[in-house]
């Protein structure tokens, strides 16, 4: 999905619609003529450096935590990272191979080609947002419920939830080949995704509906799961100082700051892009739209959709950034001269982790 970022030209409207419109109208026209896949490539190549890199530094992680709790986190990120990387790879391909054979704004047939790209399209889309709300209830339920995380969670099933959710986003990305809704050339006809805009119909609706849905519930679910979550930890912290125990973990504080990160821009990414779905196959739905508003609403579909590619981008980012060494190097530059490294609050961290895993090797003798 990230190659859908190479356009050039994103219509906006103005102060004054009508003028707005008509000024999109006349950018769209010309759209095909002034795009390359140069953006397209530097971009793709971005994202698959960026998802190398994380996927390097996680894999160096779970090979060295072999913690039950860090290594299932460790696993489904390392999917999640690897599922983006692949995503990458496989629509720039696509997109690119689009622009080596040529097109035109009028070639709009729908081909093999075209309904394997849209596949891909909703296929690597789900699969994100369903792992980060799997990844947010595995550690709501380690963070509230550590025993019963100790005895549920295990590597075995945690590969068997990927392999669901895997299979999950497939039969959704293959729902219009047993005639449930269909895969269509979007502007400026180099992508394909689903029929939102033009010439609607019942299971078209159906489809939308079921994308959307699944992926909102997605978020709500990893929302609710990781402000549970969050203020269970800051209850533990509070809840250390007053009796001077050391209830809460480095691990888990990090992993939940990663989820955060990683929901945040979920949100960002994929909000606009579902909500415009719904709203314009239920105001195209057997209604004809004029030249003007079809090619306003083509320019936020492309908007919507160059902005959840960036999901793709920013997702190993988070992982890269939001580590504990990252942080603490952080920490010591925004203190430095003021706070000694030994006294701050990522060494009690690593302290407190240490003191936990001791803790629970003893009382496992």
């Amino acid at each position: 999905m990230l190659a859908m970022q190479h356009y050039n030209a994103s219509p906006t409207p103005l102060s004054n619609q009508t003028h707005g419109i008509a000024k999109v109208a006349a950018v769209a026209h010309n759209v095909t003529a002034q795009t390359t896949p140069t953006v397209a490539v530097m971009s793709m190549t971005l994202g698959i450096l960026s998802n190398i890199l994380a996927l390097f530094i996680l894999a160096k992680a779970y090979n060295r935590m072999r913690r039950r709790s860090k290594a299932t986190f460790l696993l489904f990120a390392s999917s999640l990272v690897a599922t983006d990387l692949a995503g990458h790879i496989i629509t720039g391909a696509l997109v690119l191979r689009r622009y080596s054979v040529g097109f035109s704004p009028d070639s709009g047939s729908v081909d093999p080609s075209c309904q394997f790209l849209g596949g891909c399209m909703v296929f690597f889309g789900l699969c994100p947002l369903f792992m980060g709300c799997a990844m947010a209830a595995e550690r709501c339920l380690g963070v509230t419920q550590p025993l019963l995380h100790a005895s549920w969670v295990s590597t075995a099933r945690t590969k068997l939830a990927l392999a669901l959710i895997w299979l999950m986003a497939l039969f959704v990305a293959l729902l219009p080949s047993f005639n449930l809704g269909r895969y269509t050339y979007q502007h400026p006809k180099s992508w394909c995704f689903i029929s939102v805009l033009e010439g609607t119909m019942a299971s078209d609706v159906a489809f939308v509906l079921i994308f959307s849905g699944l992926g909102m519930a997605s978020l709500v679910v990893a929302l609710v799961c990781n402000t549970i979550s969050g203020i269970t930890l800051v209850h533990a912290r509070l809840r250390r100082r007053t009796c001077s125990r050391r209830s809460t973990n480095s691990h888990d504080i990090e992993m939940v700051v990663q989820l955060l990160g990683i929901m945040v821009t979920s949100c960002i990414c994929w909000i606009p892009l579902l909500t415009f779905d719904l709203m314009s196959v239920m105001q195209s739905y057997g209604v004809e739209m004029d030249e003007d508003q079809l090619t306003y609403c083509k320019g936020l579909l492309l908007t919507g959709v160059r902005l959840a590619s960036c999901n793709q981008v920013l997702d190993p980012w988070v992982y890269i950034l939001l580590r504990r060494a990252v942080l603490r190097k952080i920490y010591c530059l925004t203190t430095c001269g003021r706070v000694n490294l030994r006294g701050s609050t990522f060494r009690h961290w690593e302290i407190s982790s240490l003191q936990s895993s001791e803790k629970k090797s003893v009382s496992r003798i």
